[in-house]
């Protein structure tokens, strides 16, 4: 079912389009076209971190990413021959770790690749453990001590993910911040005459986020408490720190998540939920649904509660500032109808 993003980009900011990141040349095709196989070389396992990377390196390195389609859902993507090359080739590798993209660490594992990873989930301040860590320090070799870091994994369908994480972080733009910092730190390793442009990028970047996070701030003091209802904890970062409460089931966002059926009577409760007023927002994903999200977002349309959808990969022309402001601006904007 075709909804209408009620999308509103007040914002007008520097872009780097997602068409430019998908279009960097990986190893294999640099080798084809004859490009500089000498070149530092960064692999994201989505767009979303390709661009960051990009606006982190500027014209330094070359950036590519795995998945750069919004109709490929991470959850289940089956990766090429030629992504295990080019992650083969990668002097660094940006994952989001947390079982979301556990393809990462099969392409790792199974290339031989010995470049330095970053591993975004790890800087998120839910990761466990998180607190052992200080804000300053780079995530990253893939080793042993990484893969023990999955311990705690449960198994859904295909899906791993860190039991009770919400391995979304990409939706909280001050973890983001801290991965741009440790991009900037692992680059300057790399090329040390480019480390002052490296370190001045990163911080033109946390400048960026705290646009976003004043945006925040905003929606918080106008609406800061209103209850929301979320098809699929993508967006609860963000939300959250908006000041929103998400009252979803908790049983219902997990079961969309992991490509499940709905449990009859969480459905119930979800629609009941919604029927009582007490619902100031909807917010769906639109790479995941159902028949059961189909049905609480139809109900939604009926009892007058806005609904917004956002995506798990970045939409074309956009920079994740962009990106991350016009969320926002659409929270804002489906609260104040």
């Amino acid at each position: 079912m075709t909804r209408t993003r009620r999308l509103l980009p007040l914002f007008a900011l520097p872009a780097v389009s997602a068409l430019a990141l998908a279009g960097c040349a990986s190893g294999a095709d640099a080798d084809a076209s004859g490009a500089d196989t000498d070149a530092i070389t960064v692999v994201a396992s989505t767009d979303v971190y390709a661009d960051i990377a990009q606006q982190v390196a500027g014209d330094a390195v070359e950036v590519s990413a795995i998945i750069t389609s919004s109709a490929q859902d991470p959850h289940d993507f089956e990766p090429s021959a030629q992504d295990q090359l080019t992650v083969s080739r990668a002097d660094l590798i940006i994952e989001n770790g947390g079982g979301y993209d556990s393809f990462i660490d099969a392409l790792i594992d199974s290339s031989g690749a010995g470049a330095h990873v970053i591993t975004a989930s790890e800087f998120s301040h839910d990761y466990p453990g998180a607190e052992e860590h200080s804000d300053d320090e780079t995530e990253g070799e893939h080793s042993d001590e990484h893969a023990e870091d999955e311990h705690a994994e449960d198994e859904h369908a295909g899906h791993d993910h860190i039991e009770g994480f919400n391995e979304h972080v990409w939706y909280d733009p001050h973890t983001m911040a801290h991965v741009a910092e440790a991009i900037a730190e692992e680059l300057a390793e790399l090329l040390p005459d480019e480390a002052a442009t490296f370190e001045a990028n990163a911080e033109a970047f946390a400048a960026e986020i705290e646009t976003i996070e004043e945006a925040l701030a905003e929606v918080d003091a106008a609406h800061g408490g209103a209850r929301i209802f979320v098809t699929e904890p993508v967006s609860v970062y963000l939300a959250a720190a908006a000041g929103l409460d998400n009252v979803t089931p908790e049983a219902f966002s997990e079961a969309v998540e992991e490509g499940q059926d709905v449990p009859p009577a969480t459905l119930l409760e979800a629609l009941d939920l919604l029927s009582s007023g007490e619902v100031a927002l909807v917010i769906a994903n639109t790479q995941t649904g159902g028949a059961e999200t189909t049905q609480v977002l139809d109900a939604a349309e009926a009892d007058g509660i806005p609904v917004i959808e956002f995506s798990e990969t970045l939409p074309e022309g956009q920079t994740y500032i962009s990106w991350m402001l016009e969320n926002v601006e659409a929270i804002s904007a489906a609260l104040t109808e």
